[in-house]
């Protein structure tokens, strides 16, 4: 679509310090309170409280509204919204899940705010399952002890929810930029934001690359699993909103916990892209995890079985896989019968079948595949990054919920809560002039690139790079072997670059791939740090958890060389982003 309202701007000369993608000038612009970036549960959400606080809203997306991470989700929401739970009980699990690395705070509020967030998330107009006494349907999942996940459509949560919220959005008439990029954080001269520049696709010409203007950015923008070669992330996870913080110098922590879900359909090893997931509610009504001799080899290996924390699961999975030399388990649910299959999981009977498959007459070949990263852009409590009048919800933040492993569920339930809390954030800063009264005017774009832009193939090599060296098994040796091609990839456009002025072409493929690259290579960083096996983390060399010298977290920053700046905290808790803000 074009955009609405477009000004039309001289190239400037550059100002800038910080490395930004190469890219034209923005040829158009529009000036707003807010843009929110990303249209899944939390970027909507955002948007739609900020508008109705009366601030002037842009949501900018990638694809179109409901083409986000959010529509894929299956399992559901969790909530303590069972008789007999509590936001404490619900606490707990979530603590146990993250292996040591929560910060409780975020976690009391996440649980405790959790279940009035649903409920206007219900008002808004989703319509979960419900018994036949009019009750919400709960199920339960791994890591969670009691029924507290509702669902909608029996295994299509995230669409439902994704077509309350983008229909809000549309009925509210909010201004909306869809199939658009976003590339870099705008600042002004004193470093705060100052919006964002993009570039909208389809535009029927090449240079489609334009500005919003405004004094807070909310980065809503989903994960990074398209950095693996198998995920169950749609094509657009390329960890754009990751690379953008990076780049505009607010700090990154936690990277180097990638969930891998337990149960992806296996569709070959040489299968590439966005996989079928097998979600995790069909363990939660019973379903088991067997090997080709029909063994549940969960069993034993933990309390909960195949309902164990997702880690544990993939984990075991993996084992038994490496013991039998096979490449993939099963999930057999055949006891559920053809009407439980057709009414509770419509989406994942639908799926396997178009694959040839039948859950309902034979077991279910499945395998790990890249799903979630509980870290991201670091937040504190409102949203807010270390960038003034930048914020993060949803998969791109680290609010310090997830710890080293989310527990299953609860990433619909951060974006909603953590959306909700950012959106009341800015509206208070509004009100009381904390943020600028006029949108403040940014610091001009360069003309001549400063850095390199990757050839579009490089994405693959970086994908293949990744699953074998910094998969679901990580040594100190593959990490190593993994770090030294992602630099090679790098020093070779820096070298190219700086020695003939050669870089890529500006455009969409080589912008995911750069930021592909940077993404990957603070992934690396951190997990050759982490020397302990802890959550998702899984270091052959180093299986054993050390509390002792590792419950912290990994830190790092984008230097403006491009070289990574790397501390860890000194507690399992996060530090204040104000004071960064102000050394700013």
């Amino acid at each position: 679509m074009r955009p609405p309202v477009a000004h039309h701007h001289p190239r400037t000369r550059a100002l800038h310090a910080r490395p930004c993608l190469h890219a034209p000038a923005p040829g158009w612009s529009v000036a707003a309170d807010v843009v929110v970036v990303g249209s899944g549960v939390a970027g909507l959400t955002a948007a739609l409280r900020c508008e109705a606080a009366g601030l002037n809203t842009v949501v900018v997306t990638k694809a179109r509204l409901d083409d986000g991470s959010t529509r894929w989700a299956q399992g559901g929401i969790a909530a303590a919204l069972g008789e007999g739970d509590t936001p404490e009980q619900h606490q707990d699990d979530t603590l146990v899940a993250g292996a040591g690395l929560c910060d409780e705070e975020a976690v009391r509020l996440l649980v405790t705010e959790g279940p009035d967030a649903v409920r206007r998330l219900i008002a808004t107009g989703a319509h979960f399952d419900e018994s036949e006494a009019g009750d919400l349907e709960l199920t339960r999942e791994g890591g969670h002890h009691r029924r507290r996940i509702a669902h909608a459509g029996g295994d299509a949560t995230g669409a439902e929810i994704s077509r309350a919220l983008v229909e809000a959005v549309r009925a509210r008439g909010l201004r909306t930029v869809e199939n658009a990029l976003v590339l870099d954080l705008l600042t002004d001269a004193d470093g705060r934001t100052a919006g964002v520049t993009l570039h909208v696709m389809g535009e029927g010409q090449h240079d489609g690359v334009g500005a919003v203007h405004a004094p807070a950015v909310v980065l809503a923008t989903g994960g990074m699993g398209q950095v693996f070669s198998a995920t169950t992330n749609p094509s657009v996870s390329t960890g754009d909103g990751v690379a953008l913080a990076l780049r505009a110098g607010a700090e990154v922590s936690d990277l180097e916990f990638v969930q891998f879900h337990p149960t992806v359909l296996f569709l070959g090893t040489d299968a590439e892209g966005q996989q079928p997931l097998v979600s995790e509610a069909v363990r939660g009504e019973g379903a088991h995890l067997v090997d080709a001799d029909g063994v549940r080899f969960m069993v034993g290996r933990h309390e909960l079985a195949e309902l164990a924390p997702r880690d544990i699961v993939a984990k075991g999975i993996m084992r038994r896989m490496q013991e039998q030399g096979a490449e993939h388990m099963y999930l057999d649910a055949r006891h559920f019968g053809a009407h439980m299959w057709e009414h509770r999981f419509p989406t994942i009977l639908a799926a396997c079948r178009a694959h040839g498959l039948d859950p309902v007459t034979e077991p279910i070949p499945v395998a790990p595949a890249a799903h979630y990263a509980s870290g991201g852009v670091r937040t504190d409590s409102q949203g807010r990054t270390t960038v003034p009048g930048l914020y993060a919800c949803g998969e791109v933040a680290c609010t310090g919920v997830h710890g080293a492993n989310r527990l299953a569920s609860n990433s619909l339930l951060e974006g909603l809560v953590y959306a909700e809390r950012i959106a009341d954030d800015i509206a208070s800063a509004h009100a009381g002039n904390g943020l600028h009264a006029r949108v403040p005017a940014p610091v001009p774009y360069a003309e001549k690139p400063a850095h390199p832009l990757l050839a579009p193939e490089i994405r693959f090599a970086i994908q293949r790079t990744m699953t074998e060296g910094a998969g679901v098994l990580r040594s100190a040796d593959s990490l190593a072997t993994t770090a030294a091609a992602l630099d090679r990839l790098h020093a070779e456009a820096r070298d190219a670059l700086h020695e003939n002025g050669k870089t890529a072409e500006p455009g969409v493929d080589t912008w995911e791939a750069t930021n592909l690259l940077c993404v990957a290579r603070v992934l690396v960083s951190a997990a050759r740090l982490r020397e302990e096996t802890r959550g998702c983390h899984w270091r052959e060399d180093e299986p054993d958890r050390d509390d002792a010298r590792w419950r912290r977290h990994i830190v790092v920053r984008l230097n403006p060389d491009r070289t990574l700046a790397v501390h860890t905290t000194d507690t399992a808790d996060f530090p204040p982003t104000r004071q960064h803000q102000q050394e700013q």
